[in-house]
């Protein structure tokens, strides 16, 4: 099945849906794409108007909408309220599950991620920087903090600025992380929806004010993706080059490679499909681990 992810932000449209299809209507021309295909649609044109139907039928067929703010940012999130026949009883099962087991799922999607970063680095710059040793030495809970620890050392080496640091208001490399972290997180709350789970159930992320805590954990082991693709983008652009439509489609064409997982090559939307849906059956006493990218 195809999965598409559609940004609407160079020019004024009129959305609508006809026969199962969203229509785009642009000056230059009408498109019409299967409501079915559609992953995510991305609108920050203030210029854009849309039918209920759009709205309704995309979140039918499991599809999500991200509205962006006057700085193209996403700034609200529209996911599918039925995601799953059991969801009731899923969601009962989230509520319940043991702190043991919240920590020990942490520490595999923390040794994923810093093994991703490893490897990102490692493809970008050479040298892993130790990230792939220390990958093994994140503990039940990360209590022994590696993932900060490497952090440190990837944010350095990634874009060779001893003085980089994640911020989300800096107008630097951060503006295009923020916009490929905002589509990932979306990709991951709609593959939870998808399993009948809760996005506000979360693992580790305990913000009170975050109604996607479950799509932050999950979503650790993919931002590499993003990562190597800002970093290739800064280094041919500039790191104060502007968030254009070739920015934008440079990083979400990133989000729709292919990656490996359990041995097999698959979409980064089957992928987390699939950990999303595994973590359901860890809840369930089915299985013991998720099912984690190699990214």
């Amino acid at each position: 099945m195809i999965e598409r992810v559609i940004d609407i932000s160079e020019a004024p449209a009129r959305l609508s849906v006809r026969n199962s299809l969203l229509v785009i209507q642009l000056e230059s021309g009408e498109n019409a794409i299967p409501l079915a295909e559609v992953a995510a649609l991305v609108v920050s044109n203030p210029g854009v108007t849309f039918t209920h139907a759009v709205l309704s039928g995309l979140a039918a067929a499991g599809g999500i909408f991200v509205a962006c703010d006057g700085r193209h940012m996403p700034s609200a999130m529209l996911l599918p309220l039925e995601g799953h026949s059991t969801q009731g009883e899923r969601f009962a099962l989230q509520a319940g599950v043991s702190l043991p087991v919240l920590k020990r799922l942490w520490r595999d999607l923390v040794r994923a991620k810093v093994r991703a970063q490893g490897k990102v680095l490692a493809e970008l710059r050479g040298n892993d920087e130790g990230l792939l040793q220390m990958a093994g030495r994140v503990l039940t809970g990360n209590a022994a903090s590696i993932e900060a620890q490497a952090s440190r050392r990837y944010w350095r080496e990634l874009f060779g600025d001893p003085d980089f640091r994640r911020n989300r208001e800096a107008e630097d490399q951060n503006r295009f992380l923020n916009y490929g972290y905002a589509v990932l997180r979306a990709i991951v709350a709609r593959a939870i929806c998808g399993a009948g789970l809760h996005p506000s159930f979360g693992l580790h992320h305990h913000n009170r004010y975050d109604a996607f805590r479950l799509a932050d954990d999950l979503m650790e082991p993919f931002r590499p993706v993003v990562d190597r693709a800002v970093a290739r983008n800064c280094e041919e652009e500039g790191a104060d080059a502007p968030l254009d439509k070739e920015a934008k489609k440079a990083l979400i064409g990133a989000l729709t490679g292919r990656f490996e997982a359990e041995g097999e090559s698959r979409t980064l939307f089957d992928i987390a499909a699939r950990m999303a849906a595994s973590l359901a059956a860890v809840y369930a006493g089915k299985r013991k681990s998720l099912v984690l990218p190699e990214v």
